[in-house]
């Protein structure tokens, strides 16, 4: 057999000896052939899987088909913001940075609205401004000291604080001893231009007292029963608010009237319980108001955009008038017109409107803002807790700060009567200004106890941030890394 024949006959026989993968079966027209069956035949008659572009693999810029314009914009922000409130230290920087430029804004108001009042009475132009500046740094040691104290000391000091404001209180109604502001006998003179009213620090006793109070029966399981819901609580908050009505401050009294319903609507009072309560206190107040001309005069007020011919509600209509004249951002700082002896007490109760008047729409939305961004930190403390004093102590404060400011400013804007109350961390008035920047560290030191917080914190520290992030190198032999 020639050599060629021979090559054929070997080179058939190789061929055959080699196994043929089966072809995929044809699908019928109109059925997809499974995944699997689909590739195999792909691979039975030697076809190939188109190239891929390169830079479109995993992780390329084609990998991903192009975004829509669904989930972006306004849905983006919203889940970012809602994302960063969830976040541990979130409650603890709001309270900290607004209740900061709450009281710097209103240095700067007190300054601007109380020069021409210094001047009037002989004294420099600075003279409010430096008292309310040095009532400032006191508050703010007493709120760096609120805040670094531990709860268990919060609620050691509660009978202490409510026995001494309690002396203080007697103490004014003494002859000789209090003195009377603006009709109200409800002041200590303490030397100098210095006076004290303990009425204030009221507010912060009840909260702790009334707090440790609720807590302690809490965990004894008896504020189901409504005479340990009631008792001592509602006898004390009464006392307190008898030895403020001797000297006449009807607005510090609705004050603590609201502090006691948010305990009580905090320890969960009955509907009926809570509207008993709510029913006397009620009856109470328009019986004080009733038989008092002054309070009937300020009730009468309420609305009003011009002052009568004979001279009444003259500081409503002038708070008016300076709200109105502010446009969107105001005459600008120390150009207010009302403050040249048309509104009275431009520094302390109505510095709302001279705020309106110079800083215009703008500059009061951005008080209100702040308010606001407190008041709802306040209700996250106060939610977000497992410790049941802590949470009558921030939802204490809390209502404290937010009825206050909205008296105050409601008051200004015409739409309640003229209480007399400041406008809290804003107006002029040591008095006022300590015992709530002292619960505002106490808010501060509730949301550094969350655990969550707790461990937040612990990171932040330089020694742990040092020791978690830095890369560890080995050292090569030349001593180089």
């Amino acid at each position: 057999m020639p050599a060629d024949e021979r090559f054929a006959v070997r080179r058939d026989r190789a061929r055959a000896s080699v196994p043929r993968p089966l072809a995929a079966a044809p699908a019928p027209s109109g059925v997809p052939l499974p995944p699997g069956l689909a590739l195999r035949g792909r691979l039975a008659t030697g076809a190939r899987r188109p190239e891929t572009p390169r830079g479109s693999g995993r992780g390329g810029p084609g990998s991903r088909p192009p975004r829509t314009g669904r989930g972006g914009g306004p849905r983006r922000i919203y889940e970012r913001a809602r994302r960063a409130w969830d976040r541990p230290l979130t409650a603890y920087y709001v309270i900290l940075g607004s209740s900061l430029l709450i009281t710097v804004l209103g240095l700067v108001m007190v300054y601007s609205a109380s020069m021409i009042k210094a001047l009037d009475i002989s004294k420099p132009a600075t003279y409010f401004f430096g008292k309310q500046f040095l009532a400032a740094v006191i508050g703010g040691a007493l709120m760096l000291l609120a805040a670094r104290m531990p709860v268990k000391l919060h609620r050691a000091l509660a009978y202490p604080i409510l026995m001494v404001t309690v002396f203080l209180m007697v103490l004014v109604q003494v002859p000789g001893i209090g003195m009377s502001v603006n009709g109200n006998q409800n002041w200590l003179y303490l030397g100098g231009p210095f006076q004290l009213q303990p009425s204030e620090f009221g507010k912060l006793a009840l909260i702790l007292w009334g707090a440790d109070l609720l807590a302690r029966k809490q965990d004894k399981r008896l504020l189901t029963q409504w005479k340990h819901m009631l008792v001592p609580l509602v006898p004390v908050a009464f006392m307190l608010l008898g030895l403020i009505m001797l000297g006449g401050d009807m607005g510090t009294a609705i004050i603590l009237t609201a502090i006691l319903f948010g305990l009580l609507w905090l320890a969960g009072a009955p509907t009926r319980l809570f509207a008993g309560v709510l029913g006397a206190a009620a009856a109470i107040a328009f019986l004080l108001i009733r038989t008092s001309p002054n309070r009937m005069s300020r009730l009468a007020c309420m609305g009003v955009s011009e002052p009568d011919p004979e001279g009444g509600c003259w500081q409503a209509a002038h708070g008016i008038y300076a709200l109105a004249s502010g446009g969107w951002f105001g005459s600008g700082l120390g150009a207010s017109v009302e403050k040249w002896g048309q509104l009275p007490e431009p520094h302390t109760d109505f510095i709302f409107a001279i705020t309106g008047e110079e800083l215009g729409l703008a500059g009061t939305l951005s008080v209100l803002a702040l308010f606001a961004a407190l008041g709802y930190a306040g209700i996250r403390v106060a939610g977000r807790t497992e410790d049941p004093f802590v949470r009558f102590a921030a939802g204490g404060v809390t209502t404290w700060i937010t009825a206050q400011a909205v008296i105050n400013i409601g008051a200004v804007l015409g739409l309640l009567p003229i209480a007399g109350v400041p406008l809290p961390l804003f107006s002029y008035g040591g008095s006022a200004l300590l015992p709530t920047m002292f619960a505002v560290g106490l808010m501060i030191a509730f949301a550094r106890e969350d655990p969550a917080a707790q461990a937040a914190l612990a990171m932040r520290k330089p020694g742990v941030r040092w020791k978690t992030m830095r890369r560890r190198v080995k050292k090569r032999p030349s001593g180089e890394r």
